[in-house]
């Protein structure tokens, strides 16, 4: 059986991973605030994850991958003053929107996708389970955690005191008895969302939320934690602590996982800077999902991934070069067995730079010598990293401006019907029609197009 190696943020070193249970690994990803429309940097650790999530399926029997809405939050209660709607109205549309526009990426959804907004109870529990063991304190309507009480807290970020007060950015407040300490819960005002408690009509604050999900859905240990670079601190730290000193028998995740930030031409990406992009805005741009896909896999999650005009353009090639050999391969096949060094080099911490190399000469085979059985091997190969899923006639007519419109109508209809919307579904399947646009359910969730 193949090996897989994974770094580890926590020990700052790569080993071998070794999960609880052999029959059994459970993953949590920190997902999206849903507050405004994803961008390119949100769907990063989306696609990383993904291809993960796709790896460890075929190396264990089961895999439980759980990724969170983050739908309570004071930047969705700004966002939604803002704009005139209610926090429902708001956090179901910027839902919708976010799972079409990773559909529209081609990744796959979780197993379990828990809301902040149903899991107040047992957050609301993990709060009193922290003050009764001398962790957490309640002053003037909030809930605070000792940051001194847990003498390990710094392990993950590895920062000094100072650091990490002053990446915190934490708020001075009279009821705190330490600076570093970090909210559990805090008052609601009448006009903002609130749940009764203990202490105070109020919310969760963000921390406490990933720890009470991961718990209820993966239990108390569990194999690996994921997300960007920016989590590290405080968000994973804050986890680590609560989630330790409310069950000191227990151990949390055991291998922390972080993908590189985002830069746009080199620099931060920011509004301000009028470099941000929106996993919509590239849609509508004409780069299909396929191809802002192989693009951000081309560099090592843990590397900082720059996006460019020019690399997109050379991910599109390349992917027309993969069709076109699937095309010019008469053979029926089907997604077999990838080749042993592409799965050794996405066993090896997920080097998909390498990956991606090793399916270059796999296509090169198919193009030197056509068979079904390279043809298999290129699909499976494919199949990991999320690419190749289009009949290759069809991707390779779609080169029109429009192609990534249909795709984003066939991405709203899948979260539709997933949302058991059917009717939204089978409006936006006799919109494409009246566009000459017919689609084919395949198995497995997959819509292939094609114009008449």
């Amino acid at each position: 059986m193949t090996e897989l190696y994974l770094y580890n943020t926590r020990t700052r070193t790569k080993g071998r991973f070794t999960p609880r249970d052999r029959d059994h690994v459970g993953m949590y990803v920190c997902g999206p605030t849903v507050y405004d429309t994803a961008h390119v940097g949100n769907a990063r650790p989306v696609l990383v994850f993904d291809v993960l999530a796709r790896l460890l399926r075929r190396l264990y029997p089961r895999v439980t991958y759980v990724r969170n809405i983050t739908d309570i939050d004071d930047k969705i209660i700004e966002a939604a003053r803002a704009n005139g709607e209610t926090i429902d109205t708001l956090t179901e549309r910027t839902t919708a929107a976010y799972r079409a526009d990773m559909a529209a990426l081609d990744a796959l959804p979780p197993d379990v996708e828990p809301r902040c907004t149903r899991t107040v109870p047992e957050m609301i529990a993990l709060i009193e389970e922290l003050i009764a063991r001398g962790h957490a304190y309640a002053a003037d309507g909030h809930v605070l955690f000792d940051v001194p009480s847990y003498p390990g807290y710094g392990q993950l970020s590895r920062r000094n005191r100072d650091e990490m007060i002053a990446g915190a950015r934490v708020e001075v407040a009279p009821y705190k008895r330490d600076p570093a300490d970090f909210v559990l819960w805090k008052p609601s005002s009448a006009e903002q969302p609130g749940w009764d408690s203990p202490w105070a009509r109020g919310r969760p604050g963000w921390h406490i939320e990933c720890s009470a999900m991961s718990e209820k859905y993966l239990g108390r240990d569990f194999d690996i934690h994921g997300g960007g670079i920016d989590l590290i601190f405080p968000h994973h730290e804050n986890e680590i602590a609560q989630s330790l000193c409310a069950h000191p028998e227990a151990g949390f995740a055991r291998v922390w996982m972080h993908n590189g930030f985002v830069t746009v031409n080199g620099e931060k990406m920011a509004k301000s800077a009028g470099n941000f992009i929106t996993v919509r805005d590239a849609l509508n741009a004409g780069h299909r999902g396929e191809t802002i896909r192989l693009f951000m896999l081309q560099t090592h999650y843990r590397q900082p991934f720059d996006w460019t005009d020019e690399g997109l353009r050379a991910a599109k090639a390349s992917l027309d070069r993969f069709y076109t050999a699937l095309r010019d391969a008469d053979d029926a096949a089907e997604p077999g067995d990838p080749p042993d060094d592409f799965l050794e080099a996405l066993a090896d911490d997920l080097n998909t730079p390498l990956a991606i190399a090793r399916l270059n000469e796999a296509v090169s085979a198919l193009n030197r010598a056509p068979s079904a059985e390279r043809k298999s091997t290129v699909l499976g190969a494919g199949a990991l990293l999320g690419i190749l899923g289009w009949e290759p006639g069809a991707w390779l007519r779609g080169a029109d401006d429009g192609a990534a419109a249909v795709e984003a109508r066939i991405a709203a209809r899948q979260a539709a019907r997933k949302a058991r919307d059917f009717a939204e579904a089978d409006r936006i399947r006799d919109e494409l029609a009246a566009r000459g646009i017919v689609l084919e359910d395949k198995p497995g969730g997959r819509t292939e197009w094609r114009r008449t």
